[in-house]
Protein backbone atom coordinates (compact mmCIF):
# COMPACT_ATOMS: atom_id res chain seq x y z
CA UNK A 1 0.00 0.00 0.00
CA UNK A 2 3.03 2.42 0.88
CA UNK A 3 4.25 2.19 -3.10
CA UNK A 4 0.95 2.91 -4.54
CA UNK A 5 0.23 6.29 -1.98
CA UNK A 6 4.48 6.91 -3.35
CA UNK A 7 3.35 6.30 -6.86
CA UNK A 8 0.38 8.58 -6.53
CA UNK A 9 2.24 11.32 -5.26
CA UNK A 10 4.68 11.10 -7.72
CA UNK A 11 1.89 10.60 -10.67
CA UNK A 12 0.35 13.30 -9.28
CA UNK A 13 3.42 15.66 -9.43
CA UNK A 14 4.32 14.50 -12.58
CA UNK A 15 0.80 15.48 -13.91
CA UNK A 16 1.75 19.09 -14.52
CA UNK A 17 3.55 20.32 -16.98
CA UNK A 18 5.72 22.96 -15.30
CA UNK A 19 6.72 20.35 -12.66
CA UNK A 20 7.82 18.14 -15.42
CA UNK A 21 9.53 21.07 -17.20
CA UNK A 22 11.03 22.42 -13.57
CA UNK A 23 12.34 18.40 -13.61
CA UNK A 24 13.95 17.82 -16.45
CA UNK A 25 16.56 21.14 -15.83
CA UNK A 26 17.41 19.53 -12.87
CA UNK A 27 18.21 16.71 -14.58
CA UNK A 28 21.48 18.33 -15.69
CA UNK A 29 22.13 20.39 -12.60
CA UNK A 30 21.16 21.88 -9.06
CA UNK A 31 19.59 24.86 -9.61
CA UNK A 32 18.82 27.77 -7.23
CA UNK A 33 14.62 28.82 -7.28
CA UNK A 34 15.65 31.81 -8.90
CA UNK A 35 16.98 30.29 -11.62
CA UNK A 36 14.46 27.43 -11.77
CA UNK A 37 11.71 30.11 -11.95
CA UNK A 38 13.38 32.09 -15.07
CA UNK A 39 11.47 30.19 -18.09
CA UNK A 40 8.21 30.26 -16.53
CA UNK A 41 6.33 33.11 -17.11
CA UNK A 42 4.52 33.02 -13.53
CA UNK A 43 5.09 34.15 -9.88
CA UNK A 44 8.38 33.13 -7.43
CA UNK A 45 5.11 32.04 -5.25
CA UNK A 46 4.03 29.99 -7.66
CA UNK A 47 7.16 28.15 -8.75
CA UNK A 48 7.76 27.80 -5.14
CA UNK A 49 4.57 26.25 -5.00
CA UNK A 50 5.32 23.31 -7.69
CA UNK A 51 8.41 22.82 -6.15
CA UNK A 52 6.71 22.24 -2.68
CA UNK A 53 4.11 19.45 -4.52
CA UNK A 54 7.87 18.00 -5.95
CA UNK A 55 9.63 18.26 -2.88
CA UNK A 56 6.55 16.20 -1.41
CA UNK A 57 6.49 13.35 -3.48
CA UNK A 58 10.38 12.75 -3.13
CA UNK A 59 11.23 13.87 -6.78
CA UNK A 60 13.71 17.09 -5.42
CA UNK A 61 15.43 18.14 -2.48
CA UNK A 62 16.28 21.26 -1.66
CA UNK A 63 19.49 22.54 0.80
CA UNK A 64 20.78 25.63 2.15
CA UNK A 65 23.60 27.48 1.61
CA UNK A 66 24.12 30.56 2.86
CA UNK A 67 21.50 32.61 0.32
CA UNK A 68 21.57 29.94 -2.24
CA UNK A 69 18.87 27.39 -1.78
CA UNK A 70 19.32 24.67 -4.81
CA UNK A 71 17.25 22.33 -5.52
CA UNK A 72 18.54 18.91 -6.85
CA UNK A 73 16.56 16.17 -8.50
CA UNK A 74 15.80 13.18 -6.70
CA UNK A 75 15.24 10.25 -9.34
CA UNK A 76 14.16 7.38 -7.20
CA UNK A 77 10.44 8.06 -7.45
CA UNK A 78 10.84 7.68 -10.98
CA UNK A 79 12.86 4.28 -10.33
CA UNK A 80 9.37 3.27 -8.82
CA UNK A 81 6.93 4.58 -11.60
CA UNK A 82 9.25 2.71 -14.14
CA UNK A 83 8.78 -0.54 -12.37
CA UNK A 84 5.03 0.46 -12.10
CA UNK A 85 5.05 0.78 -15.47
CA UNK A 86 7.37 -2.44 -16.60
CA UNK A 87 4.65 -4.67 -15.26
CA UNK A 88 2.33 -2.97 -17.99
CA UNK A 89 4.73 -3.26 -20.70
CA UNK A 90 4.71 -7.55 -21.19
CA UNK A 91 0.64 -6.99 -21.77
CA UNK A 92 1.59 -3.92 -24.23
CA UNK A 93 4.00 -5.99 -26.30
CA UNK A 94 1.34 -9.11 -26.20
CA UNK A 95 -1.17 -6.99 -27.52
CA UNK A 96 1.47 -5.46 -30.50
CA UNK A 97 2.39 -9.29 -30.83
CA UNK A 98 -0.92 -9.91 -31.51
CA UNK A 99 -1.96 -7.12 -33.70
CA UNK A 100 1.19 -7.33 -35.74
CA UNK A 101 -0.27 -11.48 -36.19
CA UNK A 102 -3.51 -9.69 -37.43
CA UNK A 103 -2.06 -7.19 -39.89
CA UNK A 104 0.19 -9.84 -41.37
CA UNK A 105 -2.62 -12.73 -41.94
CA UNK A 106 -4.73 -9.25 -43.59
CA UNK A 107 -2.14 -8.66 -45.74
CA UNK A 108 -1.15 -12.05 -47.00
CA UNK A 109 -4.47 -12.22 -48.09
CA UNK A 110 -4.51 -9.13 -49.90
CA UNK A 111 -1.60 -10.07 -51.43
CA UNK A 112 -3.70 -13.53 -52.14
CA UNK A 113 -6.25 -11.71 -53.57
CA UNK A 114 -4.09 -9.48 -55.77
CA UNK A 115 -1.67 -12.36 -57.36
CA UNK A 116 -5.53 -14.18 -57.79
CA UNK A 117 -6.74 -11.26 -59.77
CA UNK A 118 -3.55 -10.71 -61.55
CA UNK A 119 -3.74 -14.13 -62.90
CA UNK A 120 -7.59 -13.70 -63.95
CA UNK A 121 -6.01 -10.78 -65.98
CA UNK A 122 -3.66 -12.49 -68.32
Amino acid sequence: MMMTDELSATFGALADPTRRAILSRLAGRELSVTELAEPFDMSMPAVSKHLKVLERAGLISRTRDAQWRPCKLNAEPLKQVAAWVETYRRNWEESFDRLDGYLNELKAKADKKEKQRARRKK
